[in-house]
């Protein structure tokens, strides 16, 4: 005697339940997803830190060329035309626009004559780097960045101005 079944007794419905719940080959779904997913912030993590830390070394570069070019010139004025030239070509190897910088100068013991012999000069450099593909915030044309600043300091020889 054969009795027939139908689709949701016992051995098809059965079959269908664990073919539906069976997890085969989902793995490699879920590595490509989820890889996507952590892919795409870690991308963005490493192009800002790239873009901060060139911003970083050109400050710093700039600071570090300009308190030198002041310390060993010939007069004051040299030296400032000087550390002008050697700020803007270190912000601008940088990425930096060289008007967002602000600059301070300090020349001790004379803050008028940055050549006194066995004086110091000191140059500090700040500026904003902005974040890769950061919105304007509130409309304001002000963007999110990043500051960054150096500070140099540079003797000035005790034998006088340069040769």
């Amino acid at each position: 005697m054969h009795r027939s079944r139908r689709w949701g007794e016992q051995g098809g419905g059965r079959r269908l339940v664990a073919a539906l719940r069976d997890d085969h080959g989902s793995a490699s779904l879920e590595f490509l997803s989820v890889g996507a997913l952590l892919l795409v912030p870690l991308v963005y993590l490493v192009l800002t830190l790239g873009q901060v830390q060139h911003a970083v070394l050109g400050v710093e570069g700039g600071a570090r060329h300009a308190a030198r070019a002041i310390a060993q010139s010939h007069s004051h004025g040299d030296g400032l035309a000087a550390a002008d030239r050697a700020i803007r070509v270190a912000l601008t190897g940088a990425g930096v626009a060289s008007s967002d910088a602000t600059v301070s100068i300090v020349c001790a013991p004379s803050p008028g004559d940055c050549t006194t012999p066995r004086g110091t000069v000191t140059v500090e450099i700040a500026v904003t780097v902005p974040l890769p593909l950061a919105p304007p915030l509130l409309d304001l044309d002000v963007g999110l960045g990043v500051p960054v600043s150096a500070v140099a300091m540079q003797p000035v020889s005790a034998f006088g101005r340069a040769p």
